[in-house]
């Protein structure tokens, strides 16, 4: 741990969040851990921790470097105390420049969108509060005996600040799609949380009844993000309407009133931020609303 704690605490936290979200960009690093610096002072703590052989850079077209952790870095990070539950192994550089580059990289765009919207605001949501492949058992489907799991591509949490010094925690699923599966496809996915908020416990406090399984780990159940990216904004747009029309009809969200699915695009969020009047949901899709649900105005 001598070569990381040399770096000091900026250095340590990137090579932290480098260790939790995978795969970050320059830009990235900068907006959640340097944005009162310049980029310059941002490269320059990425290069100490390259130096130090603690991180690696995959290099993109046109000179953007992605930075993820050294198997040296992994194992450094195992004398820091751990904000997550448990360590995720390092990627390799093959795996840092392959298929599954675009999609981490998304996924934290939505993270730091709300990031920002959060100093904006004066709420709490920061480097660290989304988690990426949260694993959730479903139990085995109808007609089968293997079973089965709900991997969210990312678990959200952002703490609201309310007049009067009240707060409140709002959770959030994430999913992201790079329109590399068919519509009927990706809304099949979604109705997966349905059978997700009714996969009982198997046993109930005090003798009652069973308790539902995601009470385990969420005080309540998160609404589901559906962000959409990979393509033209009037195709987005399409698939946005074409998703939500058939999650309207899936019977097991039909029959779950109470899982939410909102959709945006990964471009309107970044731009616009959360609190943009640029989502719609499945209880209304013909309503632009922000990601509480709440018209603009």
């Amino acid at each position: 741990m001598s070569g990381a704690a040399r770096l000091g605490a900026s250095g340590v936290e990137i090579l932290e969040s480098l260790g939790q979200h995978r795969l970050l960009s320059t830009r990235q690093v900068h907006a959640l851990h340097t944005p009162a610096a310049s980029v310059r002072w941002t490269r320059r703590l990425l290069g100490r921790l390259r130096a130090s052989g603690l991180a690696a850079a995959a290099a993109r077209p046109g000179g953007l470097l992605l930075w993820h952790l050294t198997a040296a870095g992994a194992e450094a990070l195992e004398a820091v105390p751990s904000r997550a539950e448990t360590r995720r192994k390092a990627i390799t550089p093959e795996q840092a420049a392959g298929p599954l580059q675009e999609h981490t990289l998304a996924v934290n765009d939505v993270g730091i969108a709300f990031v920002r919207a959060a100093r904006e605001r004066g709420d709490e949501c920061g480097p660290f509060d989304w988690f990426h492949e949260v694993a959730h058992p479903l139990g085995p489907p109808p007609g089968r005996r293997a079973p089965e799991q709900l991997i969210a591509d990312a678990v959200l949490t952002y703490l609201l600040r309310e007049r009067g010094g009240a707060a409140s925690v709002a959770y959030r699923f994430v999913e992201l799609d790079r329109a590399n599966r068919s519509a009927a496809e990706l809304a099949r996915r979604l109705g997966r949380y349905a059978r997700l908020y009714r996969q009982p416990t198997g046993r109930g406090a005090s003798g009652g009844a069973p308790a539902a399984l995601w009470e385990l780990v969420y005080p309540v159940f998160p609404v589901v993000l559906l962000v959409l990216a990979g393509r033209l904004t009037e195709r987005l747009e399409e698939r946005r309407r074409t998703v939500l029309a058939l999650c309207g009809q899936d019977p097991e969200l039909t029959a779950t009133p109470e899982v939410e699915v909102s959709v945006c695009l990964l471009d309107d969020l970044v731009e616009r931020g959360p609190f943009g009047p640029v989502f719609r949901t499945l209880a209304g899709p013909g309503r632009a609303v922000d990601w509480l649900g709440e018209e603009a105005g």
